[in-house]
């Protein structure tokens, strides 16, 4: 029923247009960004960089939009689009997700 959305940015600037995208159009009830340094392979090459990482929790049901609004805003050309259920949390926890979004 509830989910989390991960996705990574270079920029905080990108970060947070992201973050006040989502929230204002009442797909996510909170994002958190955190700083995080990933390794990767891209066009055969090893990369190493620091970004932001987005956690966006909200409704399994946004989950389409979400992507959706992601890709198009997106500054990365694959962005990293995970999802993963929560499986258990707190009643107050999920009453808030389902309050804050649509």
């Amino acid at each position: 029923m509830y989910i989390i959305i991960q996705s990574t940015v270079k920029r905080k600037k990108d970060a947070k247009k992201l973050a006040k995208l989502l929230i204002e159009k009442k797909l996510a009830a909170c994002i958190q960004v955190s700083k995080i340094k990933s390794f990767y392979m891209w066009e055969n090459k090893l990369c190493e960089d620091k970004e932001k990482l987005l956690s966006i929790k909200t409704k399994k049901e946004h989950y389409k939009e979400v992507e959706k609004i992601l890709k198009k805003h997106h500054p990365y050309e694959t962005p990293e689009i995970i999802s993963m259920d929560i499986k258990k949390g707190s009643k107050e926890y999920f009453s808030f997700i389902k309050d804050n979004t649509k």
